[in-house]
């Protein structure tokens, strides 16, 4: 079922298939059907993998976004639970 605010739905579920967090997918879906999808990538981000982040840092952003029980999750699951947000 589309998602009235998910401006370019497409790219959404291409972006969510490729391990993005649900915020993160539209923000960049919504940015691309209004500046356009070039003028989007060429300011693309510059963080490193959720993967070679610590777990102290993991937790930290855990915490930023809202996700409950992140002191005891594992690494794995720290970086699952930040990408499904």
């Amino acid at each position: 079922m589309p998602n009235p605010s998910i401006k370019n739905e497409k790219l959404y579920r291409e972006l969510r298939d490729d391990g993005e967090s649900k915020e993160k997918a539209a923000r960049i879906a919504n940015a691309s059907a209004k500046e356009g999808k070039s003028k989007v990538a060429s300011r693309g981000g510059k963080s490193k993998s959720y993967e070679d982040w610590s777990v102290d840092d993991l937790r930290k952003r855990a915490s930023e976004v809202g996700i409950d029980g992140r002191s005891s999750m594992s690494k794995d699951e720290l970086v699952k639970a930040l990408r499904n947000h």
